[in-house]
């Protein structure tokens, strides 16, 4: 009797996902874990995970107590990234952000100690209780990602990225941020007071058999890497953009330069930062591509840092957020 010439039949293989699906997929990983500390502040989270694709920085305006440094700490533990915090004060000098060098005694040698901005996360506290001078000195790594000691440059682990915070409340012993120093920041986002449900949320998971609030952080899992990182920086870059979405971009920021009303318009940062952020919030969503929603969604955080108004609608009591909602509603939109 013939043996049956049957063919075995193979199980169908599973079509392998593509880059930009494993990016999304692990993206999502990290905002899940960070979620498990920082509740009730998912715009925030998600402006920082847009700032960290596209390889930029943010500014976090809000009142003390709110969880911008337990948020500084969650990402950097979720992507295995080291994390330092500097609270700026009227007394802390260039140095102490940078480091300086120093006089080894043992073996007659100047050498160098890094200071707290050699890291991945970076988070300035109150950002704009320390003068100009010092404010200054994060200028150099926020834009060329080195740090110059005595005539030296040292180059930075990468990912890097400075999340500085301000309270807008408070005046008294503060100086203002200056224009190039804000046009450095790639966002400005709004940290609010959690809901009612979420505040809940927050006291039950701190105050349940838990000393402190170091609990917070402790459920948080390692789910990538800082290579991951910057694997997912480069497919961001990738994500396709229509011409018209370029002009779209182009159109937004040239407004807020003639706009009724407004006394410094944004500059060109602003055009490319419009179309980074879009792209990395598409690969945060999951999306294929960049569509003006997109665009239109990420515009206030993108130019409210960028734009003075002038002296009559300040005193008037007319917001940036107000002209700039104005701004998306006047300029028209490509359509598909």
């Amino acid at each position: 009797m013939n043996e049956s010439n049957d063919q075995e039949i193979s199980p169908a293989t599973e079509p392998k996902p593509s880059p930009f699906q494993v990016c999304h997929n692990k993206i999502q990983a990290i905002r899940s874990q960070i979620k498990k500390a920082v509740i009730g502040q998912d715009n925030v989270v998600d402006l920082a995970l847009v700032s960290l694709l596209a390889s930029g920085h943010l500014l976090i305006e809000g009142v003390p107590g709110l969880g911008k440094t337990l948020l500084v700490k969650s990402i950097a533990k979720a992507i295995s990234g080291d994390f330092a915090r500097i609270q700026f004060t009227p007394d802390l000098m260039p140095s102490d952000v940078t480091g300086h060098a120093f006089f080894d005694q043992n073996d007659s040698s100047f050498k160098i100690r890094k200071g707290p901005a050699f890291t991945n996360l970076l988070l300035a506290d109150e950002i704009n209780r320390a003068p100009a001078k010092t404010q200054a000195s994060l200028l150099e790594v926020m834009q060329e990602q080195q740090i110059t000691i005595e005539g030296t440059p040292h180059i930075i682990d990468k990912p890097f990225m400075v999340l500085a915070t301000q309270n807008p409340l408070e005046q008294e012993g503060t100086y203002a941020l200056p224009e190039a120093e804000l046009d450095r920041f790639l966002l400005n986002a709004t940290i609010e007071y959690p809901d009612a449900s979420s505040e809940e949320a927050i006291v039950k998971m701190i105050t349940e058999g838990h000393v402190g609030d170091s609990f917070a952080t402790e459920q948080i899992e390692a789910v990538a890497s800082t290579k991951d990182i910057l694997a997912m920086q480069k497919v961001a870059t990738k994500i396709s953009v229509d011409d018209s979405l370029y002009s779209y971009a182009v159109r937004l920021v040239q407004a807020s330069r003639q706009w009724p009303g407004i006394r410094a318009g944004a500059g060109p940062r602003a055009t490319i930062a419009l179309i980074r952020c879009a792209k990395a919030l598409v690969l945060l969503r999951g999306g294929n591509f960049v569509t003006p929603d997109d665009i239109k969604q990420i515009a206030t955080p993108v130019l409210r840092h960028r734009i003075s108004l002038s002296a009559e609608l300040e005193i008037e009591g007319v917001k940036v957020t107000n002209v700039i909602h104005d701004i998306l509603e006047q300029v028209e939109a490509p359509r598909g």
